[in-house]
């Protein structure tokens, strides 16, 4: 009887191993991408519902109204040094020079579709106040402008000014061909 009972049970293993076991993990993957098609299939409904479509031409808005507070237009680039320059104008700083960089060298580092990266060089003369005032408000700027690198030299003799030399990067829209 023992005997029996021990060929069934390991034949009953064999048959749930060999039979059942794959098709109840075919079972819970079919039940997944069920669930999986079903959540789609509701995310469609809800976008196609007027509400809806209002509520995301909504959010996309706002995306690109943030997006313009990092990103100038390729038109305004050219305005942008100018605006660096009545910065530096209204902080009083001395001996104030802006050069752009090559675009060349630029595009190395950024690669988009869309986007490109701006550089722009400039040195002025200042004492440490004018220069923390003046890094302030470009950091408040819109469209927003990083400060890549800057080197502070002091100055000759005491009470000249120290000597400051930035690199500046910008986002700005490709131009469109066409």
């Amino acid at each position: 009887m023992g005997i029996v009972w021990a060929a069934s049970l390991v034949l009953f293993a064999l048959i749930y191993y060999v039979v059942i076991a794959p098709q109840l993990k075919i079972k819970n993957q079919v039940l997944k991408e069920s669930t999986e098609k079903k959540q789609q299939f509701e995310s469609a409904l809800n976008a196609a519902q007027e509400d809806n479509k209002k509520k995301l031409a909504g959010e996309v808005e706002e995306l690109k109204t943030r997006l313009s507070d990092y990103v100038s237009e390729y038109e305004e680039s050219a305005n942008l040094t100018f605006s660096i320059s009545r910065i530096a104008a209204d902080k009083r700083v001395s001996d104030f020079t802006v050069k752009t960089s090559e675009q060349g060298k630029v595009q190395d580092a950024l690669v988009a579709k869309n986007l490109q990266e701006n550089r722009i060089e400039i040195a002025f003369a200042s004492d440490f106040l004018q220069f923390a005032s003046f890094l302030n408000t470009l950091e408040r700027h819109q469209p927003v402008i990083f400060v890549d690198r800057f080197k502070v030299s002091r100055g000759d003799q005491s009470g000249t000014p120290n000597k400051v030399d930035m690199t500046l990067s910008y986002f700005a829209r490709k131009k469109l061909d066409g």
